[in-house]
């Protein structure tokens, strides 16, 4: 017993080396996939608006633990299932069964890897994703409201929140800009369009300011006469200003979506938020998911060792193996979109969520116990 000791040690150490170095470069591999294939959104900043290249890799990186959460669980699942099959096809499994291991002390670096991961999913979901979208959405909101000054673009109806659209014709080397159209809804009188010859974008108290030369302002008034048309107000101007910070009429703040709250807010928001009820359900889901989302991670890769371990030899390979283990993966991930979309839907399926993340698991455990390699 005690010279069996070390080469145990020496056994989980190679197979959790394989594990883990194959986990290591499969997720960050289709996590470099997934960022790239996002941030082409915002590409187009840099290229034609302006921004620095430092502030495209900042706020595309802010992504990165969302995608994470996501692929993690995938990778896991992905990495158990073709590991052990190579290991099979390369005769290290007979091996190992022959010297008189069982399943679970062949699967026992694994399912030490699978724990790690459930701690990295836990970090990711209870504190990394909220913060890092939060600080997204925030970038967002000041690209899209603040920075618009920047963002402007020639030849393109360029939008400011949704009541506020800014087109002009020309854009010159210092920043002048010809032929300028401003349509306006943020007025409580009535919505206005500008039409000037020229103008230029500084900064005024409340943000970015555009300041237009020689140009017509005009508004359609709602009439004080019950029945009357609305009237119809020309102002021809020879310098006038717009303040392009505000978003809609004088509001300068934004919602805050389910993915940047924490846990403790999604399972009990504010009062004073005035929340509509199809949302606090849609929180209530959100919150559950994250908590279940750890265990998910674990119920696949014992899914991946089950599918891997208790396949009968072949000396061929074992592609039947894959067929069966992708089968159950993707017809997991599509019960467990429909799951959350019922759980967002109706409080009374919440439990679902739990169960989703642990029976596969579970039964995957008791296939390991009993089946034969």
């Amino acid at each position: 017993a005690v010279r069996l000791a070390k080469p145990m040690t020496l056994l989980d150490r190679y197979l959790f080396r394989q594990l883990a170095l194959a986990l290591l470069a499969v997720t960050v591999g289709l996590a470099a996939l997934v960022w790239l294939t996002q941030s082409l959104r915002f590409i187009e900043l840099v290229l034609d608006r302006g921004l620095s290249l430092a502030v495209f890799f900042e706020l595309t990186s802010l992504l990165l633990p969302s995608f994470f959460s996501v692929i993690l669980p995938i990778t896991t699942f992905i990495v158990m299932l073709f590991v052990h099959l190579r290991l099979a096809g390369d005769r290290e499994l007979v091996v190992m069964r022959a010297a008189g291991l069982s399943n679970w002390q062949i699967a026992r670096p694994a399912l030490a890897l699978g724990l790690l991961v459930v701690t990295m999913m836990a970090l990711l979901n209870f504190w990394l994703v909220p913060l890092s979208h939060s600080a997204f959405r925030q970038w967002q909101f000041e690209i899209r409201n603040q920075l618009v000054g920047v963002l402007l673009q020639e030849g393109v109806f360029s939008t400011v929140g949704n009541d506020l659209t800014v087109y002009a014709r020309k854009r010159e080397a210092d920043g002048t800009l010809r032929g300028i159209m401003v349509h306006d809804q943020r007025e409580a009188g009535g919505a206005v369009t500008i039409l000037a010859q020229s103008g230029r974008i500084g900064q005024g108290p409340e943000g970015p300011r555009v300041t237009l030369y020689d140009g017509v302002r005009q508004q359609v008034e709602k009439s004080s006469t019950s029945g009357a048309p609305p009237r119809l107000t020309v102002l021809s101007f020879s310098e006038n200003s717009v303040d392009l910070a505000r978003v809609a009429r004088g509001e300068e703040t934004r919602s805050r979506d389910s993915r940047e709250r924490s846990i403790t807010e999604l399972l009990d928001p504010d009062p004073a938020e005035g929340l509509r009820a199809r949302d606090v359900r849609r929180f209530r889901s959100e919150a559950h998911q994250r908590m279940a989302n750890p265990l998910t991670a674990l119920t696949f890769a014992l899914v991946g060792l089950a599918v891997a371990l208790t396949g009968q030899f072949r000396r061929h390979g074992g592609g039947a193996g894959v067929v069966v283990g992708v089968g159950i993966m993707v017809a997991l991930l599509a019960l467990g979109l429909t799951i959350g979309n019922a759980a967002a839907r109706r409080d009374g399926l919440i439990w679902l969520i739990w169960l989703h993340a642990i029976l596969p698991g579970v039964i995957s455990a008791w296939w390991l116990s009993g089946a034969p390699g």
